[in-house]
């Protein structure tokens, strides 16, 4: 019966607590209007010591509709912008009016919330040059004005709670870096954070949040907030990508507008239903209005855009259009507004690059807003979801290499053909020779897919600086062979054109033209899908010329045996020297999700039995680049050791 009642009751807590964080996601129509019949708080002009200052200052208090001396109540310290002093939210936000229609509501907690001047110097008023020197420095000496004066006098004053767990800073702007400063600086006093269009005053993230661990056991909530079309928003959006990088629970709130007041109310209004009340960080990443334009759309487009949860909004204009949808893998329906925009919000898009299509009455195109990529044998959009902690794929501050787009004519193809080639850091400036790996991409895509969907030259430069990889060149080769790229790239015939090319058109071509080692032992061939196959068929069968062969995403097929048997044939009679002539053959897969799981696992079982030596690897996410950008991430720090 005891465990009955525990079980109840934990129902109950986990029920409470998750209607406490069912608050809506933007500001209604009059939320900030003045209403009657309901409870008014009061708004009292203040003055305290400053002892910081040395002066005697101003500030306003709001205290809620049925305010007693006989309560205990949190504490919101709600600071100005540049422009302003105590009373710019009151004549520009009103935000007597918000809380006391959200109290009506039942939205917020009763709570006293103190505008201050938080410019702390003798003269303090909004005016002449309010960018000088000495009206700036007032926003940072106003630090130690508010704790070391105007808190204590406030709680002294008023009867306030005076732990951290009620006691929350936000602000506009000026305000807004203020609070990100002095919160997030004396995390002792504040459990509560807000920045609603931080200015530059705000401090670099590594030096807002020095120690990750302490804010996420610390912190109630962190919230940052920006209008899209606001020139300060690149402030916001370094903290929240900082915040992203080290899991530091946040509300990254992005909204239709600019620097203005509309942005900065519904800040306000958003961000005190928050406030001194239990709140569910896993759900934090789905409040924002908009997202972040994708890094793969073309210049200066809105759309694509990642909401904080990789959500992803799609707009698009087609105003005669019946029909428009987006095709992500999973298709979604699009819906259609007055002024002929398409929207729609997918589900959460795992980390790295999805190929996607625009369905417009079922007629599939590329999205005019996204770069595009050759990708299932076509022209194909692409978005990049980013990756948290930056990824290993990420553009750092380490020496580049280059990617090099070389013509030649393959005396194999009797045609001109055409192959990227990335040469290591510092290639330029040394004479020395470098091994090299052959890299394949799959079907419906051609030499171009490893140089941009799989980020290579990155990968590898990031390698290198870190001495985890061997610098090397990469030949990444058109594996289509004539009209034999996709489905058709499979069969034998494309894969015996496919190794006399390589043979004796892209390695003699690499070899005299790079300063490229050219033993068995410093050369390595690797591919994925299609390229997997290229790599089976052409690797396995010249281990004389391979030291180091990479399977991703790949197997024989099973149920193609005049193509597959002959291939098991040789390795059962040439077991012995292929496992002698190969350093490493790394197979890896996608997971169960991919759908080359079944063949790869048939494929090794056959390997077992023949005595076939492997490594094999997953790494979950399908057929897909995020998986082989890891792929190569990993394989290529096995090379040339």
């Amino acid at each position: 019966m005891k465990k009955i009642i525990s079980t109840i009751a934990l129902f109950f807590m986990c029920t409470i607590l998750v209607f406490a964080q069912k608050i809506e996601k933007e500001g209604p129509k009059g939320f900030d209007q003045l209403r009657t019949g309901i409870p008014a708080g009061k708004l009292d002009s203040i003055q305290y010591e400053s002892k910081t200052v040395g002066s005697i200052r101003k500030a306003l208090v709001y205290t809620p509709p049925g305010f007693s001396k006989s309560k205990k109540y949190p504490v919101l310290y709600l600071l100005h912008g540049i422009g302003g002093d105590e009373k710019e939210w009151l004549n520009g936000g009103k935000p007597q009016i918000i809380l006391d229609n959200l109290l009506a509501e039942g939205k917020i907690k009763p709570m006293i919330v103190v505008m201050p001047n938080g410019r702390a110097i003798k003269d303090d008023r909004a005016t002449g040059n309010i960018r000088s020197q000495d009206k700036v420095q007032g926003f940072a000496n106003f630090e130690k004005d508010l704790l070391n004066d105007l808190i204590p006098f406030i709680e002294k004053k008023y009867p306030a709670l005076k732990d951290r767990e009620n006691r929350a800073i936000a602000g506009l702007s000026m305000g807004g870096g203020q609070s990100l400063n002095f919160g997030l600086g004396n995390l002792d006093k504040f459990a509560w954070v807000g920045g609603f269009s931080s200015a530059p005053n705000t401090k670099q993230p590594e030096v807002l949040v020095p120690n990750p661990e302490e804010a996420k056991k610390k912190l109630k909530l962190l919230w940052i907030s920006c209008g899209d079309a606001d020139g300060l928003i690149t402030v916001s959006k370094r903290t929240h990508d900082y915040l992203f990088q080290k899991n530091v629970p946040h509300v990254y709130y992005i909204e239709p507008g600019v620097h203005d007041f509309k942005v900065w109310k519904n800040g306000l209004y958003m961000f005190s239903q928050f406030l001194f009340k239990p709140v569910d960080t896993a759900s934090l990443a789905s409040y924002s209005v908009l997202g972040t334009p994708a890094e793969s759309n073309i210049r200066n487009a809105k759309y694509p855009q990642i909401l904080p949860d990789n959500r992803v909004i799609f707009k698009v204009k087609a105003p005669d259009a019946q029909k428009v949808q987006i095709d992500l893998g999973k298709k979604y329906d699009m819906t259609k507004d007055s002024e002929g925009f398409w929207n729609v919000t997918t589900d959460s898009i795992s980390r790295g690059f999805h190929y996607y299509t625009l369905l417009i009455d079922n007629l599939a195109v590329a999205d005019p807003a996204s770069e595009t990529f050759y990708g299932m044998s076509r022209m194909a959009s692409g978005i990049e979801i980013p990756y948290k902690n930056g990824g290993f794929y990420e553009l750092k501050a380490v020496p580049h290499g280059d990617i090099r787009i070389k013509k030649y004519f393959s005396k194999a193809m009797n045609a001109w053909r055409e192959m990227y080639v990335y040469t290591p850091p510092g290639y330029d400036n040394s004479a020395e020779k470098y091994p090299v790996l052959y890299l394949l991409h799959g079907g419906g895509e051609d030499q171009r897919g490893w140089a941009t969907q799989g980020k290579t030259n990155l990968i590898l430069d990031n390698l290198i600086a870190e001495n985890k990889a061997k610098p090397m060149i990469i030949a990444m080769l058109d594996g289509n062979i004539g009209m034999q790229g996709g489905v058709a790239g499979f069969g034998e015939k494309a894969l015996i054109a496919f190794e006399n090319e390589l043979k004796n058109g892209a390695i003699p071509f690499v070899e005299s033209n790079f300063r490229a080692l050219s033993d068995s032992k410093n050369r390595a061939l690797a591919g994925l899908s299609m390229g997997g196959l290229q790599t089976l068929h052409a690797g396995i069968k010249n281990t004389n010329l391979f030291a180091y062969l990479g399977v991703f995403s790949s197997g024989w097929w099973a149920n193609n045996p005049a193509l597959t048997d002959p291939q098991y044939e040789f390795i059962k009679n040439n077991s012995a020297t292929i496992s002698s002539n190969l350093k490493e053959l790394w197979i890896s897969q996608g997971g169960k999700e991919d759908i080359a799981y079944e063949n790869c696992q048939i494929m090794m079982k056959k390997f077992d039995e023949m005595g076939l030596k492997y490594k094999y690897s997953e790494y979950a996410g399908g057929h897909t680049w995020p998986v082989w950008r890891h792929d190569i991430y990993q394989f290529s720090q096995l090379l040339f050791k």
